[in-house]
């Protein structure tokens, strides 16, 4: 995640309890930092890099959405009954209830679980490292706005910003808006352009 602040202003959303993690990640920004300075890695393929260790279930969840672009029946009844629809694309589905929350032109929805890190993982795979830490989830409900500027999102103050808490019970999936030509791409295509975080809602544009 980029950080271009003093993380004297407040919690950084990486930190954890141990002193090591913080080091590590210190290590791991100055890095990325000269890699991406000197042109050999760009930050969105260290975004992708990263999303495709942490969430190898990736993949399921960009069908899903994909599905929902193109098909505005399925969009109904992914809306209506996430668990349901999820399933309708032979994917199985462990979590009680899946809450699909859409994106459009004035509203953004962003994901947390401040009471600890529940999160939709049979469509997802295991949540990023930030998702779970401590700073994120209180930052999250506390400060979102904050929080997505940090991941380069800076929302528009027109746009209403709803978090939703996760819990045991219930866990939530974003629907981004679809590219303007989603009609005219593949299948494929459009799952191509969906990362993890469109759907945790810490990206918003595909």
């Amino acid at each position: 995640m980029p950080h271009d602040h003093d993380h004297g202003e407040h919690e950084a959303i990486v930190i954890e309890d141990e002193a090591g993690n913080i080091e590590a990640q210190i290590v791991v920004d100055a890095l990325q930092e000269v890699l991406i300075g000197k042109g050999l890695l760009t930050a969105h393929e260290v975004t992708a890099a990263i999303a495709k260790l942490e969430s190898p279930g990736i993949h399921l969840g960009a069908k899903v959405i994909a599905k929902a672009w193109i098909d505005p029946a399925y969009k109904d009844r992914l809306l209506k009954d996430g668990r349901a629809a999820v399933q309708e694309l032979d994917i199985p589905v462990t979590e009680a209830r899946i809450i699909v929350v859409e994106n459009t032109p004035d509203l953004h929805n962003l994901i947390t679980c401040t009471l600890c890190s529940c999160y939709p993982r049979s469509i997802l795979g295991q949540p990023p490292s930030w998702y779970i830490s401590k700073a994120y989830r209180a930052r999250s409900v506390r400060e979102p706005r904050r929080v997505l500027a940090e991941f380069g999102l800076h929302l528009a103050d027109d746009i209403q910003l709803v978090v939703h808490d996760s819990n045991a019970d219930m866990r939530y999936l974003v629907l981004p808006q679809p590219p303007a030509d989603a009609d005219q791409q593949t299948p494929s295509d459009l799952e191509a352009l969906i990362s993890r975080d469109h759907l945790i809602g810490v990206a918003r544009d595909v």
